[in-house]
């Protein structure tokens, strides 16, 4: 038996998500039509007097910058906008663009000023504690200086003057509010979707480090087996010249040689597996000759467990990649469906095993008359062995996930209709060529 080799690599390390250039492009779009709508509707409404073409310009000019960073972000090396600082890069000209809003619209005097807390909320969450207190750092900073640098903004009623800034910092902070929960609630989102990817990364490497540990052991009990293995092939050998055997004794020693045979022949092969390459180096073989080796093989070793075989007519020339590890993994499929048989009392059925193909390639089914595997059971043997089967470890399943999803595959139960379990799993087609 070959198992796979490990294939995932060390996570890395936690870090802070970065905003990536489409959300802030986002949070800017949303900047332009909140200064679009205080330039040619507040403005005309309250203060016909005052000019608003500078503001349109502000308004204007960052819908530029805008649509230019969206188009050179497909051209300028990877990170220059995702990055931390390509980030705090894109806040530092939000933060400009409205302190030259405000600075020709009122300053502080500006219900809008309260939009400038969105932009730090937002670097607070992206950016690393040294850019996050610049940011901040810069936005007082800025809002200082409107306080004493500003063109004054001469309402048309005075008397409702402080009726309109009140109602202007009441849009203002709802609009802050949830700019800030939506562009937060969308990143906590994403950082949730990257933990769990982060989390079946180190699962994946936990099992791929079981797996290559077990492949470690099995060679060391290839080696230390031969000797045993010997001296029951020498003792069957003296047996079987005995001249007082009974014949049915003589048919059990034959079918006890035969077996001895297939177990060196099996930690012969290990071995020599050992040095085979990756699955995805070569191997591709029609899926046909596989499935009727690996079928073969198995009744070799359980000579009195049945098992069919059915393969669609176009499946049996479909050209897959299989190394040894993928055939041992069908073999302990058929094996668990054979011992499911057995232990429910209907090894009179035998074990169908169908291939057909599919939209994801070739399906290959192992179905038993068994009393079926509870959902829990599934789950752990995806981890790693059962712990409270010490006689056959739960190796077998365990292994069979392990070796299919190293194929790009992925190994699924369902209940089969009238009792018993069905095992699935599908592999990419190849050319033969």
């Amino acid at each position: 038996m070959q198992v796979p080799e490990s294939r995932a690599t060390s996570p890395p390390p936690p870090q802070r998500a970065a905003a990536d250039p489409l959300r802030l492009s986002q949070l800017r779009w949303l900047s332009v039509a909140t200064m679009a709508g205080v330039a040619g509707i507040a403005f005309p409404l309250l203060a016909p007097q005052h000019a608003v073409e500078p503001l349109l310009a502000v308004v204007l000019l960052l819908a530029a910058a805008n649509l230019a960073l969206l188009a050179a972000a497909g051209r300028l090396p990877a990170g220059v906008l995702a990055g931390r600082r390509g980030a705090f890069a894109q806040l530092l000209v939000d933060l400009c663009a409205w302190g030259v809003f405000l600075y020709f619209g009122g300053g502080v005097t500006n219900p809008a000023t309260v939009l400038l807390l969105p932009l730090v909320a937002v670097g607070a969450a992206i950016l690393p504690a040294r850019l996050a207190w610049a940011l901040a750092a810069l936005a007082v900073a800025e809002y200082s200086l409107l306080w004493r640098f500003h063109l004054p903004v001469n309402l048309a009623d005075d008397d409702a003057a402080m009726r309109w800034h009140l109602a202007g910092m009441w849009l203002g902070f709802a609009v802050s509010a949830l700019t800030v929960v939506w562009f937060v609630s969308r990143l906590n989102a994403e950082i949730a979707r990257r933990d769990h990817a982060l989390a079946q990364a180190r699962e994946a490497q936990a099992r791929d480090a079981y797996v290559v540990g077990l492949g470690k052991l099995a060679a060391g009990a290839a080696h230390r087996l031969g000797t045993p293995l010997g001296t029951l092939r020498i003792l069957a050998d003296e047996l079987a010249r005995r001249t007082d055997m009974p014949a049915d004794c003589r048919e059990d020693l034959a079918l006890m040689r035969e077996q001895v045979e297939h177990c060196k022949a099996i930690l012969g092969g290990l071995s020599r597996e050992a040095g085979q390459q990756r699955a995805e180096g070569g191997g591709v073989v029609a899926a046909g000759d596989w499935l009727d080796a690996v079928v073969e093989r198995w009744h070799s070793l359980r000579p009195h467990a049945r098992a069919a075989l059915t393969i669609a007519g176009d499946a049996r020339a479909a050209g897959i990649v299989a190394d040894a590890s993928l055939g041992e993994a069908l073999h302990n499929l058929i094996d668990n469906a054979a011992n499911a048989c057995i232990a429910a009392g209907t090894s009179d059925e035998p074990v169908e095993v169908t291939a057909t193909l599919a939209g994801e390639g070739l399906v290959v089914q192992v179905a038993d008359r068994g009393a079926g595997i509870p959902p829990q059971v599934l789950e752990v043997v995806r981890r790693g062995p059962l712990q409270e089967r010490p006689a056959g470890m739960g190796v077998g399943l365990f292994l069979a996930h392990a070796a299919i999803e190293h194929h790009g595959g992925a190994l699924t139960f369902r209940p089969r209709p009238g009792g018993g379990t069905i095992a699935r799993f599908s592999l990419a087609l190849q050319d033969k060529r």
